[in-house]
């Protein structure tokens, strides 16, 4: 069956049809190979040979030759064209199929709540992709860093952008170290916080966010003081663990050192709750193939 074969205003129009002729040496074998006529073939070439401002072939009843003008752009024509079909394929390979280089921002607290577990099963289901993690406590404007999307820990995510939820909602903790708690009173209430050591976290904006709890039905932020301010929530974890002070953290984050003893959990009735973590990426219409399978990857992994 002919398709319709339209001429457009463009440096590369007519070049397929320029170097399937060439290749042939013939319209007719060149509109076959194609799958257009002889007519079209031959229009698609006039129209080059006008915008170039030369005769790219030397025709007459019995044969098609290329002239020196086309010898001269066939020798630089055909491989800028092979490489642009080539680029065409690995793109469309791209777009059908889980593979390439997967690039998310993350905050450092992220990486051991939900990625190191994940990441090892991740790339064994799908060895064609390549993840980059780049941990960043901001939260990124993902077209113009190049990622493909995002996971916040607390952030806003802009009205424009598509959230896919990655773990349930948790609490926030509030732990503190054996050592740490056997030289102060253990606190019992939110007020006992202002004779504590309090290691706070800053926000991507610079400002201190405030130690938050519940009260009943009541949402409470508390200002607290102590001698370390940290962009990441793994630092002040750490400092709590070293007896520097206590430490309002992720609950999945401070999982770990609570179960073996290394902190404690203190004021539980208080612990105010967070929606949990999200992806967000810009337009459902531009999920590749490599992040429908990390998000899919994470939604079986939960179960």
């Amino acid at each position: 069956m002919k398709r319709n074969f339209t001429v457009r205003r463009g440096a590369l129009d007519g070049v397929e049809a320029f170097l399937s002729v060439a290749q042939h040496r013939s319209f007719r074998k060149a509109a076959a190979e194609l799958g257009v006529t002889p007519s079209a073939i031959s229009q698609a070439v006039r129209a080059l040979e006008a915008r170039i401002g030369a005769a790219l072939f030397i025709r007459t009843t019995r044969s098609v030759g290329l002239s020196e003008a086309g010898e001269r752009f066939h020798s630089r024509a055909k491989p800028a064209f092979e490489e642009l079909v080539a680029a065409s394929e690995i793109a469309r390979d791209l777009g059908q199929r889980p593979a390439g280089l997967l690039r998310l921002t993350v905050p450092r607290a992220v990486v051991p709540i939900l990625l190191e577990p994940l990441i090892p099963s991740f790339c064994q289901a799908y060895p064609e992709v390549e993840v980059a993690i780049a941990a960043s406590e901001e939260l990124v404007d993902l077209a113009a860093e190049g990622f493909d999307a995002g996971i916040p820990l607390g952030q806003i995510i802009a009205a424009d952008m598509v959230a896919v939820r990655l773990t349930p909602p948790f609490p926030l903790a509030v732990v503190g170290s054996p050592d740490y708690l056997r030289k102060q009173k253990r606190p019992e209430r939110i007020d006992d916080l202002r004779q504590h050591a309090c290691l706070r976290f800053r926000r991507s904006d610079g400002s201190v966010a405030p130690w938050r709890f519940v009260n009943g039905n009541e949402t409470i932020e508390a200002v607290v003081s102590g001698p370390l301010v940290a962009h990441d929530f793994p630092t002040l974890l750490g400092a709590a663990v070293q007896g520097v002070g206590l430490a309002q953290v992720p609950a999945p984050l401070a999982g770990a050192p609570i179960a073996d003893g290394r902190l404690q959990a203190l004021l539980t009735p208080f612990a105010v709750t967070t929606p949990g973590v999200f992806l967000y990426y810009p337009d459902k219409r531009q999920v590749s193939p490599k992040l429908r399978a990390f998000i899919e990857h994470v939604k079986i992994s939960e179960h």
